[in-house]
């Protein structure tokens, strides 16, 4: 089987699961979807199961999820670029995400492989707030994991649910990453004193400095 027929058939099966979950893309709405017949369907991947296990994986390994590095110069800065790349990830994948979510009982184990680019995500900032903690720009008892799960969960629902439930995210679509990032440093102890001066948010124009 050429790659371009089994890319076209994974490509088919990501748009009907998205549509229609794990029951309802059947294997005959797939194989109309990509152009071929069901016995190409079959001798390319096996069962429906199969072909739906790949289509995750292809889905996940297509765009991976962004990963912090160990830079924490500029933390603010830093957080906030990977939060607007991470939003834009989730996005990307939120028509998949939904349905394994809501699947999620029945099928574990597609949830678990549309979740591991997020989780791999989630790990890095967890080892980055290690890293502020460790250089002193963080409480030393601050609760990583939780700080880390709050996160990332403001994450995921702005992504998924913002075009259902607007009301939940009042502010614009371009300033959340800098809303999360500012809420996320003070929930792990990072104060704007401790930070360096390009990292500081900026003053309104107009304000003054107290004294």
């Amino acid at each position: 089987m050429s790659p371009e027929i089994r890319n076209r058939i994974l490509a088919a099966a990501a748009r009907v699961y998205a549509q229609y979950g794990f029951r309802g893309a059947t294997t005959r709405l797939i194989a109309n979807e990509a152009g071929v017949n069901e016995v190409t369907l079959f001798r390319t991947f096996g069962s429906k199961a199969e072909l739906l296990r790949a289509m995750l994986q292809s889905e996940v390994s297509a765009m991976a999820a962004p990963i912090l590095d160990g830079d924490i110069r500029d933390p603010a800065g830093a957080l906030t670029e990977w939060c607007a790349d991470m939003l834009g990830y989730l996005r990307g994948h939120s028509h998949l995400v939904r349905k394994t979510i809501a699947e999620a009982e029945e099928r574990p184990d597609a949830a678990c492989a549309a979740c591991k680019g997020p989780n791999t995500a989630g790990a890095s900032l967890a080892v980055y707030v290690e890293l502020l903690r460790d250089a002193g720009l963080a409480d030393a008892d601050t609760d990583v994991h939780t700080a880390v799960s709050m996160f990332m969960s403001a994450m995921f629902g702005d992504a998924l649910y913002r075009d259902v439930m607007p009301d939940a995210f009042p502010q614009p679509v371009q300033d959340a990453p800098a809303k999360y990032v500012h809420t996320f440093l003070r929930a792990v102890g990072v104060r704007a004193s401790s930070l360096p001066a390009r990292s500081r948010p900026a003053r309104a124009a107009g304000t003054r400095r107290r004294r």
